[in-house]
């Protein structure tokens, strides 16, 4: 699975992909092959960037265009 909206988030907020990866515990070669499809993103790493990002799994999951994310009470 590409997911390309890691990346276009990534950039726009001006991060490094070690940045990304030192987040999620990771060497930044193996954060890079979740950016161009080589490897599944695991769930729990999906979740950490969604909240990291303020968005949600859908809007990372190219499901829904809405970007911004509010959680419920």
């Amino acid at each position: 699975m590409y997911l390309k909206r890691l990346k276009e988030l990534r950039e726009n907020n001006n991060e490094k992909q070690v940045s990304i990866a030192n987040l999620l515990n990771m060497k930044r070669e193996q954060y890079s092959r979740y950016e161009t499809g080589k490897r599944d993103i695991p769930l729990d790493c999906l979740i950490q960037l969604a909240d990291f990002y303020n968005t949600s799994t859908d809007y990372l999951l190219e499901r829904t265009n809405k970007k911004e994310f509010t959680k419920e009470k």
